[in-house]
């Protein structure tokens, strides 16, 4: 079984954002992988991006630059 690693997890209002998401973290070569939602969080659209936490600051440079909007950033254990 896999063992759980504390990661970033964001999540997202629409599926539309967290496609996107993954179109510019795979463009701009940050890592990172869409997820379902963790248990522990809420979120709208059931999907999220989770990525190493030393890559927080790329990720919101990212959302900023590309106009994506996050229902919220979390730190939280999953396994990968």
């Amino acid at each position: 079984m896999r063992e759980k690693e504390l990661r970033l997890v964001v999540t997202f209002h629409t599926t539309a954002d967290a496609m996107a998401m993954e179109k510019a973290c795979r463009t701009m070569e940050i890592p990172g992988r869409l997820i379902p939602v963790p248990r522990s969080i809420s979120a709208g659209c059931g999907l999220a991006w989770c990525a190493p936490l030393t890559a927080e600051e790329d990720i919101r440079a990212v959302m900023e630059a590309r106009g994506i909007g996050p229902e919220g950033l979390y730190e939280c254990m999953v396994r990968m």
